[in-house]
């Protein structure tokens, strides 16, 4: 009959607790050098250097369209700011900043879209076109002009003045997203 010691038994818990504790060491400095990879990944897709990139200027966008929202200015350049406010550490100035972004309001326009069978408008389009010049100083090869452009359709019986806040809104937001993305996200 093959009998085992209590000195054995204790030997081999020793044995066990030691691998125990290894396995957790393992996986200890397993963490910790995943955790000091300089790898990163923002839901807010920012690719931004912070240690040579620390300032945004936004400048006021005029609107220099022929058809004037006396509101779409001031709501379009806040709305910007707002933006870079929120999902980046930069900090956002009037001007001279690490990145610059300027431009103005090109077009606010009104169109008639879809004809229904009896020759009037289904519905209308708003349409707004903002150009904008972005220099970024730390990497100058990053800066660019372009024009941007978004548009909302609503129903033709409707009037422009009782939908035109919504409207605006999403257009600002859609134009918005597009320049953050273009200038800081890069995707």
């Amino acid at each position: 009959m093959a009998y085992k010691s209590n000195s054995d038994s204790g030997l081999t818990a020793t044995r066990s607790n030691r691998r125990f504790i290894a396995g957790l060491t393992a996986i200890a400095v397993s963490l910790l050098l995943l955790n000091s990879c300089s790898i990163s990944y923002k839901m807010n897709g920012a690719n931004i250097n912070y240690q040579t990139t620390h300032s945004i200027s936004i400048a006021d966008f005029p609107n220099n369209a022929p058809m004037v929202n006396p509101t779409l200015s001031s709501a379009f350049t806040e709305a910007l700011r707002d933006l870079y406010t929120r999902q980046t550490r930069l900090q956002v100035l009037r001007k001279n900043g690490d990145l610059e972004i300027e431009g103005e309001i090109v077009g606010y326009d009104l169109t008639q879209g879809a004809i229904k069978p009896d020759s009037y408008a289904s519905e209308s389009r708003l349409t707004v076109r903002i150009t904008v010049h972005f220099t970024n100083n730390i990497y100058p090869e990053e800066s660019f002009d372009r024009t941007y452009s978004a548009y909302q359709t609503f129903d033709a019986s409707r009037l422009l003045s009782d939908v035109q806040e919504e409207l605006c809104t999403a257009i600002i937001d859609e134009i918005a997203n597009n320049i953050y993305n273009d200038t800081v996200a890069r995707w």
